[in-house]
């Protein structure tokens, strides 16, 4: 099979989707691999390591695309690649359906065969998603220690404090991989940290896990209205796959707190889970709404290509090695957890979720696959 690995075009991402290690893992299995000039550049892989990989370097986008079947991305296509998009196209990426109609509707118009990584599932675990949101869960804390500073609009708050001042007081909502991580970071840093989740067997498990200053406290409107009045940080990490974040804090809520509270939401690549959240770049990465400090960033990994592309890669190329071998179709049945991935086929809508919230028709997996 031709693979094609595009260079992202979003605004300051710097990952690409393959290593030139992974790249020589594929041409042991007999593919071509076509990677854009300088797709690497930003996470320090230079086109020559790729072609001593065994790549085929091409000039553009538009000759990637022409010269493969499946198309191997981080970020979600833009309008700029819609056309670039066609019907023998299978695409293997970040999709985030759920945060755009438009996207949504451009590929089934395109009547590629569209499967995101965010919906694969092994069990309950989110393989392609976890070491993402470890990275953004990690980042979530040092960029709100960052922008807690006076200059930016933070409450001006050190997390660890220092002997006779208190520390930093940090809410995280959610439990799971990058709020676990957030939770970490903001303890190792010396903050007190709050820990929220509505699942009471992992906040047994966070219980156990957590070094003495994270509590870990059951989830619920009032706990959560209490806590963002004496909290300096909050970091929202909430995720329902496939499908729009909840909102937990609303803008009326923004009211109780301190002035200064820096708000990072690690879920706005699906909606968002602030209601005052709106999507911002790495460029240009913070919103102050009523003295409250919005941080929003889609595609935070970007700002960490070197470690995001290398942990991405481990992820995702033993799916990439099964698409490029058998085909979307026969991977997608041999393996179960592939086919949680598949949105969209030939137009259809596969995913429940993204055909609800755009009143799509929804086609049942078994009218595509033969399991």
């Amino acid at each position: 099979m031709n693979l094609g690995v595009p260079k992202e075009i979003k605004l300051q991402e710097s990952r690409v989707a393959i290593t030139p290690a992974g790249v020589r893992e594929l041409i042991a299995q007999n593919c071509t691999v076509n990677v854009q000039k300088s797709a690497g550049e930003l996470s320090h892989f230079s086109d020559e390591m790729y072609e001593q990989a065994g790549a085929k370097i091409l000039p553009d986008a538009a000759a990637v695309y022409e010269k493969s079947d499946l198309i191997v991305k981080v970020k979600e296509p833009l309008p700029e690649e819609y056309t670039l998009i066609k019907s023998h196209h299978t695409v293997f990426t970040y999709f985030h359906f759920a945060a755009s109609q438009s996207l949504t509707e451009a590929m089934q118009d395109s009547k590629a065969t569209c499967i995101a990584y965010e919906t694969i599932q092994e069990g309950r675990q989110l393989p392609l998603l976890t070491p993402m949101s470890e990275v953004a869960g990690r980042l979530a804390t040092q960029q709100g220690a960052k922008y807690l500073e006076n200059a930016f609009g933070g409450a001006g708050v050190l997390m660890g404090g220092v002997p006779g001042t208190p520390p930093a007081e940090v809410l995280v909502l959610g439990g799971g991989v990058a709020g676990t991580q957030a939770a970490l970071v903001a303890a190792g840093m010396g903050a007190n940290v709050m820990i929220l989740d509505t699942n009471l067997n992992r906040l047994r498990q966070l219980s156990e896990m957590m070094p003495a200053n994270v509590q870990a406290l059951f989830s619920s409107a009032a706990v959560i209205e209490k806590q963002i009045a004496r909290c300096h940080l909050i970091i929202g990490t909430v995720l329902i796959p496939g499908d729009r974040a909840p909102k937990l804090i609303t803008r009326a809520m923004l009211s109780k707190m301190q002035k200064g509270t820096v708000m990072v939401d690690v879920a706005i690549d699906q909606g968002g889970c602030f209601e005052t959240s709106e999507p911002t770049t790495h460029q240009d990465p913070i919103r102050i709404i009523d003295g409250i400090v919005h941080y929003a960033v889609t595609n935070m990994p970007g700002a960490v290509p070197q470690t995001a592309t290398a942990a991405l890669t481990n992820a995702t190329l033993p799916y990439v090695k099964q698409l490029a071998s058998k085909g979307w179709k026969a991977a997608c049945e041999s393996n179960p957890s592939l086919s949680g991935g598949l949105s969209l086929v030939n137009g259809q809508v596969l995913n429940k979720e993204i055909a609800r919230l755009f009143d799509k028709k929804n086609t049942p997996l078994q009218e595509i696959l033969n399991f």
